[in-house]
């Protein structure tokens, strides 16, 4: 979580389990074939992030980072299958870029309102005894437990979205700018760093609008973290055109564009080929004035649009906005809108199984092993058997023997401990 603007979350995201399979049988006077009846578990519940247009930061996550959907009821007897678990949505600005923090892996992005990502997948029910009934095993005596549901730890982190962001050393008057051309009402003062957070503004202009956003002072060493480097920078890569704008009172404006310029490509070298325009700032003031014909002709030489304004007083900023309106037309069409659930989907089961000898007994890793153990029900001898005759096929029964398990030794599978015999 960085700074007042909340622009970075870590959070804790736990599906729900699925709810446990019934053993039960139907006992009715005057049916002598009632058979098994006992239902499945309920599905456990997931968790899906989901853009809300009227956020604006993470700071609803504040003091809070822990969430956990439903699990699934239990089934019950009368075939009746648990209930399914509640599903958990939390609202995130549009922006919201999702990754796993242990590996870093992106899980979505989520651009659109409205657009939703599942990330945590609820666990499958158990199976009832009505189940597992067939020819050779009519009155089965066997259940399923639900599978646990799924968990992690998320990265949030939000890239505003703009079409046009402005940037520039630290009071270069990009606050000014956007107060006067939107409704926006950042801080303004006459020092550095007045501005400690993105400001967001809706500019009209004739029969257009578009969003422009105010990317706090940039400063040497940014693309590193120096000052608030990386968390600026970041909102610089959602928008479509920069507005570059120049200190007139700069002892040398030419090389704060430079500067500036080259801490964009060295954060992101994408950042380096948006369209650019630069703006030469505080024409007001005698030094800005003077300034002019030698930063025009500069920009211009290397084939840079540039125009001269004064934020302060209103001069030429409609020219500006006009220049960067065609830019805007200039850019091609983006691309169409994204799926509006984006579904994170685990990776395929693995079907292996691995065995480590460890001080007091052996270890057998596996996810297909590991989720047979956990379906396991052990109040049913059914179903311990079922599990042995599992074990035996797919391997892990003959791998043991090799390894030298006894009987008697002690098995840990997942959570479970158990004595091998």
């Amino acid at each position: 979580m960085s700074g007042p603007f909340f622009d970075q979350v870590k959070i804790y995201v736990e599906a729900g389990a699925g709810g446990d399979g019934c053993v039960s049988f139907r006992r009715e006077k005057y049916v002598p074939l009632g058979g098994p009846n006992g239902g499945n578990g309920g599905r456990g519940g997931d968790v899906f992030l989901e853009a809300d247009p009227h956020l604006s930061t993470l700071i609803s996550f504040k003091g809070r980072l822990h969430f956990k959907a439903q699990r699934g009821g239990h089934g019950k007897g009368k075939n009746m299958q648990g209930r399914n678990g509640e599903d958990v949505h939390l609202p995130v600005p549009p922006g919201t870029v999702v990754r796993d923090a242990e590996t870093g892996e992106l899980l979505a992005d989520l651009t659109s309102s409205g657009q939703t990502a599942l990330v945590a997948h609820g666990g499958r029910g158990g199976l009832g005894n009505a189940a597992f009934a067939s020819s050779t095993n009519q009155a089965p005596r066997i259940a399923e437990r639900g599978d646990p549901g799924e968990s992690r730890w998320l990265i949030l982190e939000l890239k505003l979205i703009a079409d046009v962001g402005v940037v520039g050393c630290p009071n270069a008057g990009k606050s000014t700018l956007l107060a006067a051309v939107s409704a926006a009402r950042p801080k303004i003062a006459d020092y550095p760093f007045t501005t400690l957070v993105p400001n967001l503004g809706m500019v009209s202009i004739d029969d257009r609008d578009f969003v422009m956003v105010d990317i706090p002072g940039l400063i040497e060493g940014s693309h590193e973290g120096a000052g608030l480097g990386h968390e600026f920078l970041r909102h610089v890569e959602r928008t479509r055109v920069l507005i570059h704008l120049l200190d007139g009172a700069s002892a040398d404006p030419l090389q704060d564009l430079d500067d500036i310029n080259e801490e964009l490509r060295l954060f992101n070298p994408a950042l380096a080929g948006k369209p650019q325009l630069v703006v030469l700032n505080k024409m007001d003031l005698p030094q800005a004035r003077e300034l002019w014909p030698v930063v025009k002709e500069e920009v211009e030489h290397r084939g840079t649009p540039v125009c001269c304004i004064s934020a302060a007083t209103g001069s030429g900023v409609r020219e500006m906005l006009y220049l960067a309106l065609q830019l805007l037309d200039s850019l091609p069409e983006e691309e169409s809108e994204p799926e509006k659930t984006a579904i994170f989907r685990p990776p395929e089961d693995d079907e292996g199984f691995t065995i480590s000898v460890e001080s007091d007994g052996f270890r057998i890793s596996g996810k297909r092993v590991e989720r047979l153990v956990g379906r396991t029900d052990w109040r049913y001898e059914e179903s311990i058997r079922r599990l042995h005759r599992a074990l035996e096929s797919i391997g892990v029964t003959e791998a043991m023997e090799e390894a030298g398990v006894q009987k008697g030794d002690t098995v840990y599978i997942g959570d479970a401990e158990l004595e091998w015999s």
